[in-house]
């Protein structure tokens, strides 16, 4: 099982989304990055950092996937939080995007969304893109209010 899975197993229960696990280190220490958001939409808080380190700590010592010593960090999304989803970019609509698809990389106002396609405004220029054909979206700019 992959360790993402593995994440999204033991968090998706207690109301948590697994946005992101990212591995670096190699040898003697691994760091593991993962990021959550709240699954009702709310702000991510410590208390929510703090449970899902537990947690997920918890199911590293169980799976034991590293030879030796591993450094967990559990964050929210933050500004450069990855898009995946059709409710990822229907929530942060109107906002800029950095976004790579087809080899190609742009940034582009969020629009229309529909569970097949999102359409980015370039500086007036609507651009539709499958969203199966979007290899990574990130935000570009954050809300002034929270989403």
């Amino acid at each position: 099982m992959e360790l993402a899975e593995a994440a999204a197993e033991v968090l998706g229960p207690l109301g948590y989304e697994v946005l992101e696990l990212v591995m670096s280190g190699k040898g003697k220490k691994r760091n593991v990055l993962l990021r959550i958001d709240r699954l009702d939409g709310e702000v991510v808080t410590m208390e929510d950092v703090e449970t899902a380190t537990g947690v997920f700590s918890l199911e590293l010592d169980r799976l034991d996937p590293f030879e030796n010593e591993y450094n967990l960090e559990v964050e929210s999304p933050g500004p450069e939080r990855p898009l995946r989803t059709a409710a990822h970019f229907r929530r942060f609509s109107g906002l800029l995007a950095k976004v790579r698809a087809h080899g190609e990389t742009f940034t582009g106002r969020v629009g229309e969304v529909t569970d097949e396609r999102v359409t980015f405004d370039l500086k007036g220029v609507p651009r539709e893109v499958p969203l199966a054909d979007i290899q990574i979206a990130r935000l570009a700019e954050w809300p002034d209010t929270p989403r």
